[in-house]
């Protein structure tokens, strides 16, 4: 696996078919992972993760699987994804055994700073189920503001402008 970089628990490796195992273990948990990340509630097939995961190798897609630094053990995936020009969205999905372990809330702050600091962006912009109050509390620790809202989703983003000059983003 090919780290890219790292925080103070996490390393960001590269997306990997050799991970498609844990990958689909992840994205098939549907009472603990798939109802936050999207409608679907049939299991996704070995063929289609690996599809997936290819497609995202082959257009070099901004997505990074977590690594525990600790044990070496999957975490989740974290990407930024629908960029457009110096805004895009991120997005995070994390394995139900690594769930309420801080894990969400240090990859969102190292994101970030990838994001503005490595990548450009001037916008950083995600999505929350409006029934996943666990999330939106971390977005919103994070500095993430809202900016609207519908009856399944609350819209919420960062802006570089918004950071102090020099300090790591969410803090």
């Amino acid at each position: 696996m090919e780290k890219v970089f790292e925080s103070e628990r996490i390393i960001f490796v590269k997306a990997t078919l050799e991970l498609v195992p844990d990958y689909l273990e992840m994205v098939n948990d549907i009472e603990h992972v798939a109802r936050f990340i999207g409608d679907r509630r049939k299991p996704y097939t070995e063929d289609e993760e690996r599809a997936y995961i290819q497609d995202k190798i082959d257009n070099n897609a901004v997505m990074f699987s977590m690594i525990e630094r600790s044990t070496g053990k999957f975490i989740g995936n974290t990407e930024f994804f629908s960029r457009k020009d110096n805004d895009a969205e991120w997005g995070i999905v994390i394995t139900a055994a690594m769930q309420d372990k801080g894990y969400g809330k240090e990859a969102l702050l190292r994101m970030t700073d990838y994001g503005f600091n490595e990548l450009g962006l001037e916008r950083i912009r995600l999505t929350v189920f409006t029934g996943n109050a666990r999330a939106f509390h971390v977005y919103q620790k994070c500095g993430f503001r809202e900016y609207h809202r519908n009856n399944v989703d609350i819209f919420m983003d960062m802006r570089k402008e918004d950071l102090k000059v020099n300090e790591p983003a969410g803090r």
